[in-house]
């Protein structure tokens, strides 16, 4: 099918338009005294084919489901993008002269703070993912007719990101996403011998690939109708384009790259406004067609289709019941989804795919893409998102989580295998860093359930919880403590044993609670009474709790927890107890780098085993 053919007059406006955007692009960024405008000026005219000609966009409703999806992963070029919705009529296009300012959303890189943003973007190589995660959720889930751009800069391609997003869009056959690469030469040194290596690389992964001239808008018409009507396999669009296009004097220099154009700009803004035509012409996106629609959901109030059912005793690992509650969540609602990373029938998120295969997504050995894909699936509140591995692996992936907390994204992240306890595995395999990681991130929750019905709560209450949430779920089997109608909230702990003549309290999570268990039993036999806190969430933590059972046992709290010293349960505890006067906290913890062993010879050897326990209590009861 050939591409509709555009007349002169339409053309000519195309250009306009895209010397307006240039000029946009210069003012705001003259105004903000920072800012990339060369880079903006490479995109231009893809930008108005985009607005004007391919993109389908409801304007009063940015977010519209059923619009078309751009993400900018090159976000330093964020003015340019601002600027083609000022000139699609969302906002006064004098608003552009307030970029960067500290009480405007027009930010220096674009977040979610603007209703026309889905993702923030600028930490480079991760907005390819996103898009992704978009499109699988567009064509797989909601099965409906909008589609998905995503513009990238040629120097990403040298993050392995990008490349593992592109292997998950062809693998998934995503004919609705079009990756558009802004090829300005920076990073690229022969850039027309480059061109066809590029596209050879991309038709290898599965992709289209085209080649064109990002500047001429018969090529580019062209090109975006070639990707609408190709089927079973993603089109990438290699845009030839050079930086600064059009700027007198700057047109190619690499040297001006995230420098605004000073004392240049004003002429170069008259010789930009000299090419232009018609300086009041108009053009008005496409609206959202009423046919192909994406379906209404409902993501609030999921609940598990049935309660906990262990018994009192019952030894199972805490990952097998997050596979299970998994699968009861996603039996209540249908928009829950699972995503892993070649570790399902490890974190047990297999028993989602058992149940629901059509709403679960294998991302392979890729972890960074497999938290950007699920930032995209979330976007727009199309789907609760589970995003399960080993927790040892989400660290290669912090970048792709601290970018989705500046994305206001409500992902969950399940991490097994977490300390020492796994054993045999040895350290490469232990996440030990975890929850200093997880507990850094703005508005984050972390779930740390100990037994399986507390495990299956989490999950419940990660479905529903506003944010980042991590659930710390471990390798070993640990016995049923709680009955199956316990009530648990976020930031509320458990007391599991007491006594009015307790000396201190213990706190430990997951397998550390049944070392203090054991501990407390032990130490009973030399006439010391211990008090047993289970904080559940590490993030918000229980202080009120803890403050009050610490002063009710003489202010001495000894935290215990399988995790390296800095950023997990024990530091929560120090930071929560240090506004209040006389309290004394031991903390025991990973103090090196593990090895492999037996998990119970490995708790003992690293000091976080009731033996090791006793020990610290009787020293903390001298103090």
């Amino acid at each position: 099918m050939s591409s509709p053919k555009l007349d002169n007059k339409v053309l000519q406006t195309m250009r306009d338009m895209a010397q307006k955007l240039r000029i946009h692009s210069i003012t705001s960024t003259q105004a903000a005294n920072s800012g990339h405008p060369t880079s903006c000026a490479s995109l231009a005219e893809i930008m108005v084919v985009l607005f004007f000609h391919q993109m389908k966009l409801t304007l009063r409703h940015p977010r519209d489901p059923s619009s078309d999806r751009l993400v900018l992963s090159k976000g330093h070029a964020a003015p340019i993008l601002y600027a083609a919705w000022a000139e699609a009529g969302l906002f006064p296009v004098e608003e552009l002269r307030n970029l960067r300012k500290v009480d405007s959303d027009l930010e220096g890189h674009p977040t979610p703070r603007l209703n026309f943003i889905d993702v923030s973007t600028g930490s480079l190589g991760q907005g390819l993912a996103v898009a992704a995660g978009m499109a699988y959720v567009g064509k797989y889930l909601d099965k409906a007719d909008y589609r998905t751009y995503v513009i990238v800069g040629d120097g990403e391609m040298s993050e392995g990101s990008v490349w593992e997003s592109l292997h998950f869009a062809a693998h998934y056959c995503l004919d609705n996403l079009c990756v558009i690469f802004d090829v300005n030469k920076l990073g690229v040194l022969d850039v027309f011998a480059e061109m066809e290596n590029l596209r050879e690389r991309l038709e290898a992964f599965g992709f289209h690939a085209l080649v064109l001239n990002g500047h001429d808008f018969d090529e580019l018409i062209k090109g975006f109708h070639n990707a609408a009507n190709t089927k079973d396999r993603p089109t990438a669009l290699l845009a030839r384009t050079i930086k600064g296009k059009d700027f007198l004097g700057i047109e190619g220099c690499d040297e001006m790259h995230g420098q605004i154009l000073g004392s240049k700009a004003v002429a170069v803004i008259k010789r930009l406004q000299a090419m232009i035509s018609n300086p009041n012409a108009r053009l008005i996106p496409k609206k959202v067609d009423k046919c192909g629609r994406a379906p209404e959901v409902e993501i609030t109030n999921i609940m598990l289709c049935a309660p906990p059912d262990y018994r009192l005793g019952d030894s199972i690992s805490t990952r097998q019941a997050y596979g299970s509650a998994l699968a009861k969540i996603a039996a209540n609602n249908s928009r829950v989804i699972a995503l892993d990373g070649d570790t399902k029938n490890a974190t047990y998120a297999d028993k989602l795919r058992n149940a629901f295969p059509e709403r679960f997504i294998e991302c392979f050995i890729a972890q960074q893409n497999l938290v950007g894909v699920a930032l995209g699936a979330t976007c727009r509140r199309r789907t609760v998102a589970f995003v399960s591995t080993y927790a040892a692996f989400f660290t290669r992936a912090f970048d792709q989580i601290r970018m989705g907390a500046i994305s206001h994204t409500n992902v969950n992240f399940a991490g097994s295998h977490c300390g020492c306890s796994i054993g045999e595995d040895g350290p490469s395999q232990m996440g030990l860093e975890d929850m200093a990681m997880f507990r850094s991130i703005p508005g984050s929750t972390v779930f740390y359930p100990t037994d399986a019905v507390s495990t299956e709560r989490a999950v419940e209450l990660a479905a529903n919880t506003q944010g980042v949430c991590f659930i710390r779920i471990t390798y070993p089997c640990t016995t049923v403590i709680y009955n199956n109608d316990e009530k648990f909230a976020v930031g509320l702990a458990k007391i599991i044993r007491q006594k009015p003549s307790d000396e201190l309290l213990l706190i430990g999570a997951g397998v550390t609670l049944y070392e203090c268990l054991e501990a407390a039993e032990q130490l009973e036999e030399e006439c010391v009474t211990a008090r047993v806190l289970d904080p559940f969430t590490v993030k918000p933590l229980d202080v009120r709790l803890i403050i009050k059972h610490g002063k009710m046992c003489g202010g001495r709290i000894l935290v215990v927890e399988d995790h390296y010293q800095q950023g997990g349960l024990g530091e929560a505890v120090l930071s929560a107890v240090a506004d209040y006067r006389n309290f004394v906290v031991k903390h025991l913890y990973v103090p090196t780098v593990p090895r492999s062993g037996p998990p119970a010879i490995l708790l003992d050897m690293f000091g976080i085993s009731s033996r090791n326990i006793v020990k610290a209590s009787m020293a903390l009861l001298k103090k």
